[in-house]
């Protein structure tokens, strides 16, 4: 099924997998590929049907420049930023974030929920929205996960807008695994609120 496909695709927990050079990407190799993995998941085996207006196509945030590499942002004040040293995602982080949602909203609510790439026929409601903020702020030592979310009904005729931020603590200093754990959790807590607003 589509749940169990999107299921598989994600790998388990926030994973820092250990590459001993033996996984070549171009240049110096980082020690650590990270991905997210949603705290909730759809039942397995569970089958849902739904009218054209009940199912929900959750689309890939689009996000500022940034946030358009798999390296982890750090703003370090209102005009400088760098990347968390010898990290990077295993795919670009707007994309690991709408499979996070997805899950978490098929989890949490009784939505038919819909890859972008996988409606064949009227895609019903449509999640788009802005990534604005995933990466470090040095200047609180917290991971921020700020999403701008736009809920578009069937057939386009309204349009709701709702922001969601979550803010993590960072226990250690700024270093690939401990960031990436509490971008997830932040992550996590971001596709819990926009299920709570969608459902309700």
């Amino acid at each position: 099924s589509m749940m169990q496909t999107t299921r598989t695709a994600l790998l388990a927990s926030v994973v820092a997998v250990c590459l001993t050079g033996c996984i070549g990407l171009g240049g110096k190799t980082p020690p650590f590929l990270l991905t997210l993995d949603a705290d909730a998941a759809p039942t397995s085996g569970e089958a849902r049907t739904a009218a054209e207006a009940a199912t929900l196509t959750i689309l890939i945030p689009t996000a500022p420049q940034k946030l358009r590499t798999t390296r982890i942002p750090v703003q370090q004040d209102d005009s400088s930023v760098t990347y968390v040293k010898d990290a990077q995602w295993v795919e670009a982080p707007q994309r690991l974030f709408q499979r996070l949602v997805s899950e978490t909203v098929a989890a949490r609510t009784a939505r038919v929920v819909l890859d972008e790439g996988q409606y064949l026929t009227a895609p019903g409601e449509q999640l788009a929205g802005q990534l604005m903020e995933f990466g470090i702020d040095a200047r609180s030592n917290e991971a921020v996960v700020v999403y701008q979310a736009m809920l578009v009904s069937a057939g386009g005729k309204t349009v709701t807008q709702r922001r969601f931020e979550v803010r993590e603590p960072l226990a250690d200093k700024i270093e690939a695994k401990p960031a990436g754990e509490a971008l997830a959790r932040a992550a996590n807590k971001v596709a819990v609120d926009v299920a709570a607003w969608l459902g309700g």
